[in-house]
């Protein structure tokens, strides 16, 4: 079989040598590629204490890098990329790491191709690997759902996303699932566009990458897999462990006489067998190490921090399995909000301390939904009131701050600040105002009294601050209120035909409210806020306030 071959059919370059019939015992080696041919030649080396892993168990590979492995039925063997080396890259920059194992084929009947037959398990599978250099200080870019339900809103992420990031210095990215919105025939397009980044791309599986005819979650994700291995696993990175795990569990199809397509719906949990894989992973991780998560539905939202309360079913098993590692961070989407959860003791995690679960932005804001920019783009501002877009993740050894990114515009644009003289919301008549006039800068002064002042820190959280100061006064600290953002309101009600049936304004967890001071008189004064984030970054905003005098003296 040609190389092209095995890129198309999404395997890794492996040197691979078919037995005459099925064995249930898997012999292999992990090499150092020098040549990078794909096969392991002589006086290419083996690689010590490489993971690899069936699904289930987890093995070492020995001094000469060879490993043994027991594979029954339906599989897919994949290994831990190491620190200081990388895996094979297909045409679309996609990490080959994994070989999938389907005598037979995918099922019969799934709405898109799954994987094709590959026969008997081979008598060995040798997985090559090439040396890079892994500066402990390292960034990566962080998206979350692109979702795109059409080839048009597949040109939005190509103009809207990617462009900005050609020439980025990331080592990777990553997407935290929804990578598509169920037409799974669009993988090949959305790869190569994002493989225009030029960067090695690592995905998590999501909802809408669900082939729903599937009869049951085992074969949900032959199509995912098909492009990009196994639904979960691990990469090292200099002094970073990532984790990726699949936390949709799929109902199966759930045909009627009246819809023969129906589809089940989904529950967010883990499963026995993948947290018997991750506990054999962990085995093998340091606890001092940097232990990145990478989830698609998060983990946990409290219903007191959101409209809704989200959850994994077997959270708690999940969570005893990260007790002792101090530097972790959990990360998510899902939820088309921005938001931070501190996961503690009273949410069953014995951690010596709270550990911080992110729930990102996401590409697709509200689903690109909303008007056209001057680009030609929705402006698809998320339910909570933050443009769409993406994060960066900055690690330095075990030292991790992510910072957020609004497509299109510059890194400094973090909030949005807003004054309110009409009592916290518009209520229609907006024939008679113009776009934004309710929450600008100019107010007469009887309005004052009953102002306020908004800010939206876009990836603001419970231990961010922000303040805010009047020309050169004293500064005055705002509290954060779960509230609807006002100019989402005003972009949803005003552009309703063009938001998509099922988007909802969902309160804003980053949302800080102040009242004016009474005593500002007429005239033209500067608003400054400052913020910290959840991650100790200064921010800072300004507004310029006009006064004018009573509407009773005009």
């Amino acid at each position: 079989m040609s190389r092209a071959n095995f890129f198309a059919l999404g395997l890794p370059i492996a040197c691979l040598m078919v037995a005459n019939g099925l064995a249930d015992t898997l012999d292999g080696k992990v090499f150092d590629d020098l040549n990078r041919n794909g096969q392991a030649d002589a006086g290419e080396p083996g690689i010590a204490n490489v993971r690899v892993s069936n699904g289930r168990e987890v093995v070492l590979t020995d001094d000469q890098g060879a490993y043994q492995l027991e594979v029954n039925g339906d599989s897919i063997v994949f290994i831990t990329k190491p620190s200081g080396y990388m895996t094979p890259l297909d045409a679309y920059r996609l990490p080959r790491f994994h070989y999938l194992h389907r005598p037979k084929g995918s099922p019969a009947g799934l709405r898109y191709p799954g994987i094709e037959p590959t026969g008997p398990l081979p008598e060995r599978i040798d997985f090559a690997l090439h040396r890079q250099e892994e500066p402990a200080s390292f960034e990566a870019i962080l998206f979350a759902d692109p979702q795109p339900q059409t080839d048009a809103e597949l040109d939005y992420i190509r103009d809207g996303v990617v462009s900005e990031l050609i020439g980025t210095g990331a080592a990777f990215g990553m997407t935290m699932g929804d990578i598509l919105s169920d037409d799974l025939s669009m993988f090949p397009r959305y790869n190569s566009i994002i493989g225009q980044i030029g960067v090695p791309w690592y995905n998590v599986p999501g909802n809408h990458e669900l082939n729903l005819f599937a009869p049951s979650d085992k074969y949900s994700l032959e199509t995912f897999s098909k492009w990009y291995g196994p639904p979960y696993y691990a990469f090292e990175y200099a002094d970073a462990v990532f984790v990726v795990l699949d936390d949709v569990r799929y109902r199966g199809a759930a045909p009627t006489p009246e819809n023969p397509r129906a589809a089940g719906g989904y529950d967010a949990a883990l499963g026995e067998v993948q947290l018997a894989w991750l506990e054999a992973e962990l085995a093998h991780v340091p606890k001092d190490r940097l232990l990145v998560l990478a989830v698609h539905i998060p983990l946990l939202i409290p219903s007191d921090q959101a409209e809704r309360q989200y959850g994994v079913e077997d959270r708690q098993a999940l969570f005893d399995l990260l007790t002792d590692y101090p530097n972790l961070y959990a990360m998510a989407g899902h939820t088309h909000t921005t938001q931070h959860v501190r996961i503690g003791e009273e949410d069953g995690y014995r951690g010596e301390q709270a550990f911080h679960h992110h729930v990102l932005t996401t590409v697709s804001g509200s689903w690109w939904s909303g008007p056209f920019d001057g680009e030609a783009l929705p402006v698809s501002m998320q339910r909570d009131g933050t443009p769409r877009g993406y994060h960066r993740m900055h690690v330095d050894g075990t030292d991790l701050r992510v910072s957020f990114k609004a497509a299109g515009r510059p890194e400094s644009h973090q909030m949005r600040i807003m004054l309110d003289a009409a009592h916290h919301g518009p209520q229609g008549g907006y024939r008679d105002v113009r776009p934004g006039e309710l929450y600008d800068g100019r107010i007469n002064e009887d309005q004052v009294a009953a102002a306020s002042l908004l800010v939206n820190l876009f990836d603001g959280g419970p231990t961010s601050t922000v303040r805010f100061r009047v020309n050169d006064g004293e500064w005055v600290d705002m509290r954060r209120q779960l509230t609807f953002d006002p100019s989402y309101l005003e972009l949803a009600e005003r552009h309703d035909a063009v938001i998509k049936p099922w988007v909802e304004p969902e309160p804003s967890t980053h949302l800080w409210i102040a009242d004016l001071p009474d005593g500002i008189g007429p005239g033209t004064h500067l608003l400054s806020v400052v913020a910290t984030d959840e991650f100790g970054s200064t921010h800072h905003g300004h507004k310029v306030l006009e006064v004018t005098g009573s509407s009773a003296s005009r």
